[in-house]
């Protein structure tokens, strides 16, 4: 059967048609027109070879038509490939409501997925650096083996004492107000150990790195205290000024602060995790081992200070300080904010000794609830001195004075003097030889009150004599050993008492 559409082979049928009925109309009419009918034949038989040529020509197109058909892959229908694609469009948008990762998934989505969780890990990790901008950690670990000869000990006996401290330190961005910046800080402090009992001595202590939680009375027990925690604000000036040119600033700090951390500071001797041991070289003794500092038993008071701070002339930087801080039993938070500990400073930062740096100090304070003598409360005055000065490249000197002017103590008047030599001038550039000497003047009420020897067993006179020296060792970047002696000469102003001699070795470890 022709394959060729129905109207061709019905158009072929009429013209097979035409032809016969004309050709016999033709044979009917003979007798007419002889001649003309034998031409009209031949025409006839041509047209009918020609009919013939083209009904096998149709032939053979069906045919071929009929070949491609059969090897010509067959078209999938519209409607199912519109059906297959919506079903996969569904497939997709319900995988992509799920943040799990399925087997069953499209492999577009689950690709989909993959760089998703890589870019949120990616921003997770880029927030995490943003927080963490700004924020520094600080920690160490200072321990000291010491030994006390029985002269210089309470219990008259030769005694040694181990101990160690440790502090971490945190300081966090504390955001912005205008120009001004924020600055949040806080100290942990722990540890265990008194260190050995001296005999009545004006400097208090040869192991200022002790620590031991009071009121618990179990020697077995360590607890952390929190030591600090307080906020400064910078105040860049003038305050309408532009911030990255100014060279002047007011700075305001409220919590609970170490005093020690903004007065009376030196660069050669105010330590003692890693230079001088002696309470008498670590702050002015009158402040600290004369108990005019306002502060608890570890050194912390709750307080606020404002300081103005001018770095106009890089040759020259000078600042002026002022802080209350509470006294009595306000340093623990346990009594009233009254009679306050108030302490001022000027300090003067300039470079001398062909441009080696020095810092120099002076500063007064008011204690208004300091312990007299008879153990009363009483307001004390005072003012000291601070200096610290490089004069080579390898050698740092230092030196405090301080004078008591109102109150009665067991000493009216401090002098300490020292130095730091670098080791770098032996090749261990790292390394720190240290040596100091002091001189603790008994008060003219300390003497008067112990002329007769009744009261405190001697009479007291003239001044203790302290001296320390000690070689820090740079094991690497993250511990030191120091070997240490000290020697006290009349402690307490005694002039009959043996010396004091202590032996010791610290080890610290920083972060």
């Amino acid at each position: 059967m022709s394959s060729l559409p129905p109207r061709h082979g019905f158009a072929l049928r009429n013209a097979r048609l035409v032809a016969a009925l004309t050709l016999a109309g033709l044979a009917g009419g003979a007798q007419a027109a002889g001649s003309e009918i034998e031409q009209l034949k031949a025409q006839l038989r041509e047209l009918a070879t020609r009919f013939g040529q083209l009904e096998q020509r149709n032939q053979e197109l069906e045919k071929k038509v009929t070949e491609l058909s059969a090897t010509a892959p067959k078209a999938a229908p519209i409607e199912a490939r519109v059906k297959a694609l919506e079903e996969a469009q569904t497939a997709t948008d319900k995988a992509l409501l799920s943040e799990r990762l399925s087997e069953n998934e499209p492999e577009l989505v689950t690709r989909l997925k993959a760089v998703e969780t890589q870019t949120l890990s990616m921003q997770k990790q880029t927030r995490q650096i943003e927080a963490l901008e700004g924020i520094t950690v600080e920690g160490g670990l200072v321990a000291v083996a010491q030994q006390v000869n029985g002269a210089g000990t309470e219990s008259g006996d030769r005694e040694s004492r181990l101990n160690y401290r440790g502090d971490i330190a945190v300081t966090l961005p504390g955001g912005e107000i205008g120009q001004a910046e924020g600055t949040i800080y806080a100290q942990l402090r722990f540890g265990q150990g008194d260190g050995v009992g001296l005999r009545p001595t004006y400097t208090s202590t040869t192991n200022s790195s002790t620590f031991q939680v009071a009121g618990v009375n179990d020697p077995d027990s360590s607890f952390a205290v929190l030591a600090q925690a307080w906020y400064q604000l910078n105040v860049p000036l003038p305050f309408d000024g532009y911030k990255a040119y100014s060279r002047q600033r007011l700075e305001f700090t409220v919590g609970k602060i170490d005093p020690f951390v903004f007065f009376d500071q030196n660069a050669a001797a105010d330590d003692e995790t890693a230079l001088f041991l002696n309470n008498a070289f670590v702050h002015n003794p009158m402040l600290d081992s004369g108990g005019d500092a306002g502060v608890d038993a570890y050194g912390f008071t709750p307080g606020v200070r404002a300081a103005y701070v001018n770095e106009q002339d890089k040759a020259g930087i000078w600042s002026a300080s002022l802080a209350v801080f509470g006294s009595g039993p306000a340093t623990n938070f346990s009594g009233s904010l009254g009679k306050p500990f108030v302490i001022g400073q000027l300090e003067y930062s300039t470079r001398f000794f062909d441009g080696l740096p020095g810092n120099y100090r002076v500063y007064g304070w008011r204690n208004g609830r300091a312990s007299d003598l008879d153990g009363n409360e009483d307001a004390h005055t005072g003012w000291g001195l601070s200096v610290d000065q490089r004069v080579t490249d390898d050698l740092t000197l230092f030196g405090r004075y301080g004078h008591r002017r109102s109150g009665t103590a067991a000493f009216g008047r401090a002098l300490t003097l020292g130095a730091e030599l670098s080791g770098n001038v032996w090749g261990r550039a790292a390394d720190g030889l240290g040596l100091a000497a002091g001189l603790l003047r008994t008060s003219d009420d300390y003497r008067r009150a112990s002329a007769d020897g009744t009261v405190f067993g001697y009479a007291a006179s003239g001044s203790e004599r302290v001296a320390e020296i000690y070689y820090r060792y740079h094991v690497n970047d993250q511990i030191a050993l120091t070997p240490d002696f000290q020697w006290i000469s009349r402690p307490g102003g005694d002039d009959g008492a043996g010396d004091v001699k202590a032996f010791g070795l610290r080890a610290t470890l920083g972060f």
